[in-house]
């Protein structure tokens, strides 16, 4: 069957699975793997093979660089300590735990290929982690953790793959130097991906094209990784320190027109690439019981059910010490606070592992005279059984959990939106009465204006809880403006520059609360669209 029509049938898997997910209220992810599982085993279905080529180069760079844009980087900064454990100790203790599992329990199983197992499922997968925690409504700390930890596991993980790789197919590597070289790499991988924002920032700020500049941010992600990966540094790293560069500065960057469109853009490709990925591997397991045909189907259930478990009850060991060992540091009890058990125990059970893991297994060579040729086969079904346990029991598992221990938001999103919300119409009022003093605006509008922002304080009040009995203090209904707005030009140019200043007004007042700590970047986003999107009905400008 030609590639295309083999493309455009995994499409429609993937809208008929993503369908079936949100009438049975599951995560997508879930429902893609198992569905891609059920197709594989159909007779006559074309056999489609997952190269890691295409998730490392195509697949990876657009949903790390999207995932990190819409990071909060206030709160990645203030949990920095707690998804650095996560993401560079559990990791290495995974990848340590792993190996001696199989080792000791799979007959014939070398040290160096036992290694590279456990660097292959030691990473989590950002898609998956993302697309759970926000269907649940999880509490921002383990949110952020969570999403945070597998941003960046990918690069510790598929650095030690590599060291592993080597060790196997060359005999062994110098623990210091390969110490240095992670550190180099990973220091080396972030300048990289900031220098490709700073570039990307300067062109955006020169030019007025939406098309072109939404093409620019996907040729940055695909870029970072490249000229990282070119120079032997983290493309991971790479691709996320630049999507948190732009994701930052984007309020500056883009016009209301692009903002918008952007969105619309990345979000429908990080749908179709996740619905992709997700699929494939649910597709790659016929093809991978193949090469193990020799072995006991017993057998191997027993150790892959044995390997998953490892998986889990690793994570579980590593991370409730890692959250609370470091406070017995003072300095530590000083800056942060204790985070309650059911926190943690969530974090614990959000190990999910995706398409960097099948790829990297995927991607293990089969060298004639080394101790890879013969594992290869069992390391990619042990993966796939990694993936597929960890998606389907913890992801299904995990609303359960959070219903057992009482465990909701925390309601810091909602505070920060009702404060962003009312800070900004706040400022707007300020910014009109600043205008009614320079004289040059019109009376009645200003009027209408003062009316429109006092509805709109009483409707946010009211969204948010605040119950509050206001009238207009000329004791009847807001004006709608429509008598004082005549056809002349001149002075519907005057109320549409009155809006784009109060709608400036507002969008700096975002900024400042963003840059003040006040509230994250993704509440910055979500009440600056709803300024784009009045803006746009004006009718765009500059700011």
């Amino acid at each position: 069957m030609p590639a295309l029509q083999v493309v455009l049938g995994l499409l429609v898997a993937v809208a008929i699975l993503s369908m079936l997910a949100r009438r049975l209220r599951l995560p997508y992810p879930i429902v893609l793997v198992l569905g891609g599982l059920g197709l594989g085993f159909i007779p006559h279905i074309p056999r489609v093979e997952l190269a890691p080529q295409v998730v490392f180069l195509i697949f990876l760079p657009p949903l790390l660089f999207e995932a990190a844009w819409s990071t909060s980087f206030r709160d990645f900064r203030a949990n920095l300590r707690s998804i650095s454990l996560l993401a560079l100790g559990l990791v290495a203790f995974t990848t340590v735990g792993v190996a001696a599992v199989a080792h000791t329990i799979i007959p014939g199983l070398g040290w160096p290929t036992a290694f590279v197992l456990g660097a292959v499922v030691s990473p989590t997968d950002a898609v998956a982690a993302t697309a759970i925690m926000q269907r649940l409504g999880a509490p921002r700390p383990v949110e952020t953790i969570v999403d945070g930890e597998s941003l960046l596991n990918d690069a510790s993980g598929l650095v030690l793959y590599r060291y592993a790789v080597a060790a196997a197919t060359a005999g062994g590597f110098v623990l210091w130097q390969a110490g240095l070289q992670f550190l180099l790499t990973a220091v080396g991988g972030v300048a990289m991906g900031l220098a490709v924002g700073w570039l990307l920032a300067q062109v955006q700020l020169r030019i007025d094209d939406s098309l072109i500049e939404i093409t620019l941010s996907f040729l940055a992600a695909y870029g970072a990784y490249l000229a990282a990966d070119e120079l032997r540094l983290s493309g991971v790293l790479a691709v996320v320190a630049a999507g948190l560069y732009v994701g930052r500065r984007s309020p500056q960057l883009l016009s209301p027109n692009t903002r918008l469109q952007g969105i619309a853009v990345w979000n429908m490709a990080v749908f179709v690439l996740n619905g992709l990925a997700f699929i494939l591997i649910g597709l790659q397991l016929p093809s991978t019981l193949q090469g193990l045909n020799g072995r006991p189907v017993l057998d191997l259930v027993a150790v892959c059910v044995a390997v998953a478990l490892a998986v889990i009850v690793i994570r579980i060991i590593w991370t409730f010490p890692g959250a609370y060992l470091p406070f017995l540091f003072p300095r530590v009890r000083r800056r942060e606070r204790l985070p309650p058990w059911q926190n943690v125990s969530v974090t614990a059970w959000s190990g999910m592992r995706g398409v960097v893991s099948l790829a990297a297994a995927l991607a293990v060579p089969a060298i004639p005279g080394t101790a890879l040729l013969s594992g290869r086969d069992l390391v990619i079904l042990l993966t796939f059984s990694v993936i597929l346990v960890t998606l389907v029991l913890q992801g299904l598992s995990l609303p359960l959990l959070m219903r057992v221990l009482g465990l909701t938001g925390d309601g810091s999103d909602r505070h920060e939106e009702k404060v962003a919300r009312l800070r900004s119409i706040a400022a707007a009022e300020a910014r009109l009465e600043e205008v009614a003093g320079e004289g040059w605006a019109d009376q009645a509008q200003l009027a209408y204006l003062q009316g429109y922002y006092r509805k709109r304080r009483l409707g946010v009040e009211t969204r948010f809880g605040i119950l509050r009995h206001e009238h207009d203090p000329n004791g009847h209904s807001h004006p709608d403006g429509a008598d004082h707005l005549a056809d002349h030009q001149r002075r519907e140019e005057s109320m549409r520059r009155l809006r784009l200043e109060m709608i400036a007004a507002e969008r700096g007042e975002l900024v400042r609360l963003r840059d003040a700590g006040a509230i994250g970047d993704d509440v910055l986003h979500r009440v600056e669209r709803d300024l784009d999107l009045e803006q746009l009905h004006l009718g765009e400008a500059p700011g």
